[in-house]
């Protein structure tokens, strides 16, 4: 059992890396740096960060891309054998997002104190979605903390 855990683990913190190139370039296009990617059977099918500014829409965050690439390559709009893979937890939008999706887990890096579901409405998710945080969350964190010290 501890070695199924461990390369669980070592996956999470993989595709989590996968997250933060994503949640890279949004900092580098002066988003609000959160990245998501979804993943279907170890297979990377949706990759995806914030573009709120560029699109000038308020619903353009990260996940809601990445639930909208990953429908379209699976060609429904279930998600029920995949992963979403976010730096920062989804707000209570994102979250119930996910939870008409019926994704099977989520994995964020870091908690959003004032604006993440589990604070705000934390009974959003389908109730088969599991959710595992605080994979790679000192980097998330320091992604965005870095880029509102810049803001102010």
């Amino acid at each position: 059992m501890e070695k199924i855990y461990k390369e669980l683990l070592l996956d999470d913190e993989y595709f989590m890396n996968q997250a933060l190139i994503e949640a890279k370039k949004a900092y580098e296009e002066d988003e609000v740096p959160i990245g998501a990617i979804v993943v279907c059977k170890q297979r990377i099918i949706a990759r995806a960060h914030n573009l709120t500014e560029l699109l000038n829409d308020v619903t353009a965050h990260a996940e809601m891309q990445a639930i909208t690439a990953a429908a379209n390559v699976l060609g429904g709009k279930y998600l029920t054998d995949c992963t979403l893979y976010v730096t920062v937890e989804p707000c209570p939008m994102c979250a119930g997002a996910l939870g008409w999706s019926q994704i099977d887990r989520i994995v964020y890096g870091t908690n959003d104190q004032k604006r993440g579901y589990s604070t705000i409405s934390p009974n959003l998710l389908h109730p088969k979605t599991t959710v595992t945080f605080g994979i790679l969350e000192e980097e998330c964190a320091s992604l965005m903390k870095s880029f509102f010290k810049k803001k102010r």
